[in-house]
């Protein structure tokens, strides 16, 4: 089990973005994901009129290192740290570290 997911609400602790957030679009391997509008790279694309694609530069979003982000807690509105615990009914869950709060419901 991963402790950040697709479509959770992060926020970068270190680099060039610090102090941004934005939502996870992907989680690749290697402890990598993608993150919305963060670590942004600019690239120049040829163009391909077989393909329908125009050439120029484009933004393309760039994988960031898990560690380098912080799950958002809504509660204390900043990055906070994840742990795993198990319900009484044997079910594994997340919880913000800080306040001991739940995360997956």
């Amino acid at each position: 089990m991963q402790k950040i997911r697709k479509d959770d609400d992060v926020v970068v602790r270190t680099g060039k973005d610090k102090g941004k957030s934005g939502r996870v679009t992907q989680v690749l391997k290697d402890n990598k994901i993608m993150v919305e509008g963060i670590n942004q790279a600019k690239k120049n694309q040829k163009p391909n009129p077989n393909a329908g694609v125009t050439g120029g530069i484009i933004v393309k979003d760039m994988p960031i290192n898990i560690s380098n982000v912080g799950l958002y807690n809504p509660t204390t509105k900043k990055a906070d740290r994840i742990g795993f615990r198990f319900l009484e009914n044997g079910r594994k869950v997340r919880y913000f570290k800080s306040t001991n709060e739940i995360v997956d419901v």
